[in-house]
């Protein structure tokens, strides 16, 4: 039929992807805010994860996340070479080890549960302390 496009305009997809990642990327700033306040919940992670959703979306606000002043340096450091500074590693891991105590007295789980658990946890701290530190502090 006359006047009838052939299918979606090119646009279309494009814009709807864009918009997922832009709202993706609020929710992990949302997270991660919310992880700067609770101590068990992570940040920096959900910070990155949104650096990245904002570079797919909004490059203004991946500027405003990256020139952020308390956490842009560790983003940049991140990006730049997979680095994290000391401060961040030994909050990470006091934060597992705090996490992992707390489910192990709180939820008593069965002795191969609670080996999981804390092989998982213990990989996960050794994975953050295997990563460079930031040219500055090496």
């Amino acid at each position: 039929m006359r006047g009838l496009p052939d299918g979606p305009e090119p646009s279309q997809p494009h814009r709807a992807v864009r918009i997922g990642w832009l709202l993706l990327g609020f929710v992990c700033v949302a997270l991660g805010f919310i992880g700067a306040l609770l101590p068990l919940m992570p940040t920096t992670i959900f910070l990155i994860l949104a650096a990245g959703c904002f570079a797919r979306s909004s490059p203004r606000l991946e500027a405003w996340l990256l020139d952020h002043p308390r956490f842009g340096p560790t983003l940049r450091a991140w990006r730049r070479d997979g680095a994290i500074p000391k401060q961040a590693k030994i909050a990470a891991c006091a934060g597992i080890a705090l996490g992992g105590t707390i489910f192990l007295a709180g939820a008593r789980p069965r002795l191969w549960i609670a080996a999981l658990v804390t092989l998982a946890l213990a990989a996960c701290a050794a994975w953050i302390v295997s990563r460079p530190l930031p040219p500055d502090q090496r």
